[in-house]
């Protein structure tokens, strides 16, 4: 069974920055996308940044030039880099894995439990 296991949120300041790690364990057999979504008080869960098996990246236009997305596969992580932290970025962060756990399973989303960003103005 695939586990998507966050770490590093936390409290920083408006212009700070800060570093989250998504941690994989479980097996699977093929992978289309990972990444990071998050979603704040009284809104939906929308994507912030995902990347293909391919290394292809998607990022929320709120986030561009702010947040980078590294994949070491050898590790089996996702990390996600936030810099030039705003206010509006709080909210909790999910860790995100679309894939398949064999060639003949369905395509599946995958979450892990989330980790809380909060900025402070």
């Amino acid at each position: 069974q695939v586990q998507l296991v966050e770490s590093g949120g936390g409290l920083v300041q408006a212009g700070g920055s800060l570093r989250l790690s998504c941690a994989r364990s479980g097996s699977i057999a093929s992978i289309d996308t990972m990444g990071w979504y998050r979603q704040a008080p009284g809104k939906q869960r929308e994507l912030v940044l995902s990347i293909t098996a391919g290394g292809s990246p998607t990022y929320a236009d709120s986030v561009k030039g702010r947040f980078t997305i590294s994949r070491d596969n050898a590790k089996n992580t996702v990390d996600l880099q936030m810099s030039s932290l705003k206010p509006e970025d709080t909210a909790v962060y999910y860790c995100h894995l679309r894939g398949r756990s064999t060639y003949f399973s369905p395509w599946r989303d995958y979450w892990g439990q989330g980790t809380q960003v909060t900025v402070s103005s």
